[in-house]
């Protein structure tokens, strides 16, 4: 008997490279299918399963447009695909590319026990979108089955069945540049996910900036990502940009980087990969997963752009992070802070190669009552906050901080984040009030906060996220960060936001807590209230959760706006927690 050996895509290609010089998804892959490399499919254990050279994915992706025109769509239709890690999902997704299709990516179901909640959720997304077409993994087809129960779908089903449908040669007309490339739902996080309308010229003009100016990619580059397909980092920056700069890709998916997140390193040790991204997150569970004798096995040395985004930059995760795997090669100078939005592609503006993490301490008094940066004095014990540089925008865009009125503001003073550029959505789909609201004369409302200087861009927060109390701005992410610190509670645990105007504490603060002792427990939230009222002058109503009782975005981020309404309608029960039995005598509850 012969056993089966497959072997991974090459890192080095005789293929001359291009950067994203291309004017259609479909036009660089038809590039990147002369060439030796592609995307590599790797399970939990990071034993490689499926290797997709980009000449193999372009047959595929023909042959599932040839199925999609056999089931009756029309020109622009959409198809949902529930975006696991897999080689199907690119398959349909390059064949909407070669038939001129829209394809939408769906998140997958990340936990247990939220059936109900996912088939809510997907149901309303298969509606929001349109689809004609909905494809899922198998082992997701029961949930797509209840969600497109009432829907008219040509087509609803698993792999399996999409893979026996007729594939027999149609005449096809790939998406043209001023035609939709893809639709893009937000993670949702600001509440229920918009569909982004991205053009095939304004994704491709948002690749260019990025392998050009963000990543400078260079031949012998490889890519390792364990991020979810249907997030724009995933998707723009680990599907499309390494297809379309001819690079190969190591994936591991996100529910096995999360059971196993020492194999996102392994990968990259292993295969020596250079490029990498996560939210800050990703990089804190890897330091805190950390065992005796894993530095022995990794080899981080060609890690030459560590990439961090998604969600605000904590610079003490990314500290322990390169302290940690130091011993292992990994360079600090590799980190690569970046903003982004779905709105904008994926990449706004990135800090310069090689510099590592640069920040600005802040007079935190001075911002939360003038709204303005100033330097904090290098002695003295006033009070500080720090931000991190995200950089200059890409080139061909542009970046204005503005007022309330949208009036432009001068280098320092924090406002919102605007944005003009190539890169820029067409608006949001079926959504024509929302559109008007975020996106005038060119100009994106990105819904941030932040300020300018000569050396960058410094983001605050959310602009609706922020805490407003007697006159004062006070970022949550400060009184998160201090919960943070305290034994029994992690940073990314807490969340912090105003309560109703008639509550008398202004401010509540959700914590997940892993701390069992009643007494401990109680004190933790006397410390907790007390120096929250010292540092920041607030009162402030502190509740203890169990872990993973927090609501998160489908990309994995907490999401303050949901645990805000949950509290604000119904406290502990809308939480789905049972009644404050053990709550201890004193300021805030505990469960």
């Amino acid at each position: 008997m012969t056993e089966l050996y497959i072997t991974k895509t090459s890192t080095r290609n005789p293929l001359p490279q291009r950067l994203a010089d291309f004017t259609t998804l479909a036009e660089a892959l038809d590039y990147a299918a002369q060439g030796v490399t592609g995307y590599n499919f790797h399970d939990g254990r990071g034993r490689l399963t499926a290797p997709l050279r980009y000449a193999e994915l372009r047959q595929r992706a023909l042959a599932a447009a040839y199925r999609l025109c056999r089931l009756g769509l029309k020109r622009g239709d959409k198809v949902a695909i529930i975006a696991d890690t897999s080689p199907l999902f690119m398959e349909i997704f390059y064949g909407c590319q070669y038939a001129g299709f829209v394809p939408v990516p769906l998140p997958i179901n990340m936990s247990l026990g939220n059936h109900a909640s996912y088939v809510e959720r997907l149901a309303r997304l298969l509606r929001s979108c349109e689809a004609r077409v909905a494809v899922a993994p198998a082992e997701m087809q029961s949930f797509l089955a209840e969600a497109g129960s009432e829907l008219d779908l040509l087509f609803s089903g698993g792999d399996e069945a999409f893979l026996r449908l007729d594939a027999n040669v149609h005449a096809l007309e790939p998406s043209r540049p001023d035609e939709l490339a893809y639709l893009q739902y937000t993670s949702g996080s600001t509440g229920f996910p918009r569909g982004v309308m991205i053009d095939q010229a304004t994704v491709m003009a948002n690749l260019r900036g990025i392998v050009t100016h963000g990543l400078g990619v260079r031949p012998g580059d490889r890519c390792v990502s364990w991020l979810p397909f249907y997030h724009d980092m995933g998707l723009v920056g680990f599907v499309l940009g390494p297809m379309a700069s001819q690079l190969s890709v190591d994936y591991l998916g996100a529910r096995e980087f999360a059971m196993r997140p020492m194999q996102w390193l392994t990968l990259l040790s292993r295969n020596r990969g250079t490029i990498a991204f996560a939210p800050p997150f990703g990089y804190d569970i890897c330091a805190r997963r950390l065992r005796s004798g894993d530095l022995e096995r990794l080899d981080l040395s060609s890690w030459r752009v560590a990439g961090i985004g998604a969600e605000p930059v904590r610079t003490d995760v990314l500290e322990r992070f390169a302290e940690c795997f130091a011993p292992a090669g990994f360079d600090s100078r590799a980190f690569l802070p970046c903003y982004g939005l779905a709105e904008c592609s994926l990449a706004v503006s990135f800090a310069p190669l090689r510099q590592g993490i640069a920040i600005e301490r802040i007079d935190r008094a001075h911002l939360e009552h003038h709204a303005h940066a100033r330097l904090a004095s290098a002695c003295g014990d006033m009070a500080v906050t720090s931000f991190v540089n995200c950089g200059h925008a890409l080139p061909g865009h542009e970046i204005v901080i503005r007022d309330q009125q949208g009036n432009p503001l001068p280098e320092r003073a924090v406002g919102r984040v605007t944005v003009r550029g190539p890169s820029v959505m067409s608006g949001y789909f079926q959504n024509p009030e929302k559109t008007h609201r975020v996106l005038r004369n060119g100009w994106l409302d990105t819904g941030d906060l932040g300020y300018l200087t000569p050396d960058g861009l410094f983001i605050t927060g959310r602009h609706r996220d922020l805490i407003f109390v007697n006159g004062r701005n006070i970022w949550p992410e400060d009184l998160e960060h201090l919960a943070g610190h305290y034994h029994g509670v992690r940073h990314g645990d807490v969340v912090a936001f105003t309560a109703a105007a008639d509550d008398e504490e202004a401010v509540v603060m959700l914590v997940q807590c892993r701390l069992s002792d009643a007494q401990r427990r109680h004190e933790l939230i006397n410390e907790l209230t007390s120096r929250i009222r010292s540092d920041f002058g607030v009162a402030c109503r502190v509740v203890l959760l169990p872990p993973r009782s927090l609501p998160r975005t489908s990309s994995g981020k907490l999401s303050r706006s949901e645990a805000s309404k949950r509290y604000l309608q119904g406290g502990r029960e809308s939480l789905g927690l049972a009644s404050p039995a053990e709550s201890p005598v004193g300021t805030g509850a505990a469960s």
